[in-house]
């Protein structure tokens, strides 16, 4: 069985916790799969929620590593990310794509549509999916809801830009499962 993930397992740079965490498995409440697209930010970049600062929204990215950071895209999409770093430094890995594989039904459920490839290929997709809400800011990623396994061997990774940002578009710091169907973009 893989192991469970510990806020160690959190401390490092994002871009490495982002790349390591391709394969790893993430359940909320039973409810998840394996994490097949991530992204990274770091305080240090301009296109990172943490780049100005700590602010009353942004505050669970500067906690220490191995927590949630929740936040809500355009008003609509409650976006997942883990907290990396240490304490006070305000760095994270944005959560954008799963292969659904546990409770498929509730996720079928929770999303209106039965199309597996399309139940959290997408950060906002992935939150409805796993029924992500604020509540769960700040939350420890090694304690229910969450329950976090690392990959099991080293899966081949892809790597290119973020997508959907204006600052710092050329970053490397998209990462993915090599030809995985469940991205929510193509690597080019």
């Amino acid at each position: 069985m893989p192991r469970p993930l510990v806020a160690a397992d959190f401390a490092g740079d994002s871009h490495e916790v982002a790349q390591a965490l391709i394969g790893a498995t993430l359940l909320v409440d039973g409810v998840g799969g394996v994490i097949v697209e991530t992204e990274a930010y770091d305080r240090e970049d301009p296109a990172s929620h943490s780049h100005g600062g700590p602010t009353p929204r942004n505050q669970a990215m500067f906690g220490p590593p191995g927590r949630a950071y929740v936040y809500r895209s355009y008003g609509i999409h409650w976006c997942l990310n883990f907290v990396c770093r240490e304490e006070g430094h305000g760095a994270g890995v944005l959560i954008r794509a799963l292969v659904p594989t546990h409770g498929l039904d509730v996720m079928r459920e929770r999303r209106g549509l039965h199309d597996e490839r399309l139940l959290c290929a997408g950060p906002g997709r992935l939150g409805q999916a796993l029924a992500i809400t604020h509540a769960l800011n700040g939350h420890r990623l090694d304690r229910a809801p969450f329950r976090v396994l690392a990959a099991e061997g080293t899966p081949p990774v892809v790597r290119g830009p973020r997508i959907g940002i204006s600052k710092a578009v050329d970053v490397p710091w998209r990462f993915g499962l090599a030809g995985s169907k469940f991205v929510s973009q193509r690597f080019r």
